[in-house]
């Protein structure tokens, strides 16, 4: 597996490389030996962004939680058809 981390020298210089790394994974961007960026690929970032929303949603919010102290309630899919 390559290194994950670029310098921003690095990055600049191998785009190409540093884009192809990120479909697999997240990669660094150091400045001075400190991470000052990721960059992700369009399916993790889709990820994250839909848990956010998930997570900023207090129904969604109150479901995680009562599925994670076992009180979560679960259906079947025909439960949601009109005539079900």
């Amino acid at each position: 597996m390559m290194n994950s981390t670029y310098s921003v020298t690095e990055a600049q210089a191998k785009l190409p490389r540093l884009l192809k790394d990120a479909s697999d994974r997240p990669v660094a961007i150091q400045r001075r030996n400190k991470t000052v960026a990721y960059v992700v690929s369009r399916a993790r970032m889709e990820a994250i962004a839909e848990t956010l929303e998930l997570l900023a949603n207090p129904e969604a919010l109150e479901a995680f939680r009562r599925d994670r102290g076992g009180k979560g309630r679960f259906y079947p899919l025909t439960a949601l058809d009109d005539e079900g």
